[in-house]
């Protein structure tokens, strides 16, 4: 087969691979119909990944049909359209059947494309280890441009709202207006919120949010402007969606005393100096942390069925997977107005 394989910096080649085959009966075999680049992804593309390995088939989102199943696969079944979060779970324990695949009693919970541990999705065929859980029926009313969104992006913006303890009535500052960002956006209102600051330097993301019903605002204005408009107060509720020092620091500057700051973008640092006295004095929650999937999508399939969150909305380029180290130099440059990049089996 052929798959997009990571040997080093900027490096993505769309290559011949080994086809996957079943290691358990409880595993599946499921042809990609298309697979999606997350922003994590660009972390293994500029060599800041998560393993040293080389070689391996990169990415976590992805939806395809199920073609061959192990003995022991009972609930998915061949010709079946499906979905895989990218947190995968071991299928087995009260955790991760309950959807926290990170709480797995056996420290099995993975994420697929990371390492050749658990090779990637962005391929023609890819394996999926307890499909029973792993491999997601996509329901009806749900298409599979939405599927796909929900396999992590949109999932991974509602778990970030609703981690900032997001309120009817709240005041909210989103932070980075990448595909989950804007989708945090929706995600607030949804929650009840009244106002949301959404904060990018980029003009053109910037005007996706104010289609969305967003203020919005360059990080440089973002705490005068908001200081004034709340007479000090600032805000209820800060989204962090980018992961640096910098924005890191601009979402707790930006939240009022007793408010919460939920920060998930992945981190470029490895350490962060953290403003331990001025959070205590403000009583502050903070919470961090990356998204389960499976726990998310209970609530979101019906807000997607019923148009109140539209994931797909935020598509911006479609290529075939031949074309994938090209993508990824798109979103990397952030060239043509990339969002979220969508590759398809040739």
């Amino acid at each position: 087969m052929k798959a997009l394989r990571y040997h080093g910096p900027r490096d993505i080649r769309h290559e011949a691979m080994d086809d996957p085959v079943l290691l358990t009966d409880r595993d599946a075999i499921v042809k990609m119909h298309a697979c999606s680049i997350c922003g994590s992804d660009l972390h293994i593309y500029h060599g800041q990944g998560f393993s040293d390995d080389l070689g391996f088939c990169v990415g976590h989102e992805a939806i395809g049909e199920v073609v061959e199943i192990g003995r022991g696969v009972s609930r998915v079944r061949v010709g079946d359209r499906v979905m895989m979060p990218a947190s995968v779970g071991c299928g087995d324990c009260i955790s991760c059947l309950g959807g926290n695949v990170l709480g797995c009693k056996f420290g099995l919970g993975a994420c697929y494309g990371l390492s050749a541990h658990l090779q990637g999705n962005q391929s023609e065929w890819f394996r999926v280890p307890a499909a029973d859980m792993n491999a997601v029926p996509i329901p009806e009313g749900i298409s599979g441009d939405q599927a796909l969104m929900m396999t992590d992006a949109l999932a991974t913006a509602w778990f970030g709202a609703r981690q900032a303890d997001i309120r009817p009535g709240a005041s909210v500052g989103v932070i980075g207006l990448g595909p989950i960002g804007l989708m945090a956006v929706q995600s607030a209102f949804v929650m009840g919120a009244t106002v949301v600051y959404a904060i990018d330097p980029i003009a053109a993301r910037r005007a996706l949010a104010v289609d969305a019903g967003a203020i919005t605002l360059h990080p440089d204005e973002a705490l005068e402007t908001i200081r004034d408009a709340t007479g000090g107060r600032k805000l209820d509720c800060v989204v962090e969606v980018v992961g640096g020092d910098a924005t890191v620091d601009l979402a707790l500057r930006l939240v009022r005393r007793r408010g919460t700051v939920s920060v998930i973008g992945v981190q470029q640092s490895r350490r962060y100096a953290f403003p331990l006295e001025r959070a205590f004095a403000a009583g502050l929650t903070f919470r961090i942390g990356t998204c389960s999937v499976h726990e998310e999508l209970p609530t979101l399939f019906p807000l997607v069925q019923s148009g109140r969150m539209t994931p797909e909305r935020y598509i911006s380029h479609r290529l075939p997977l031949s074309q994938g180290a090209e993508a990824y130099r798109l979103f990397d440059e952030r060239a043509n107005g990339a969002l979220k990049m969508v590759l398809t089996a040739d």
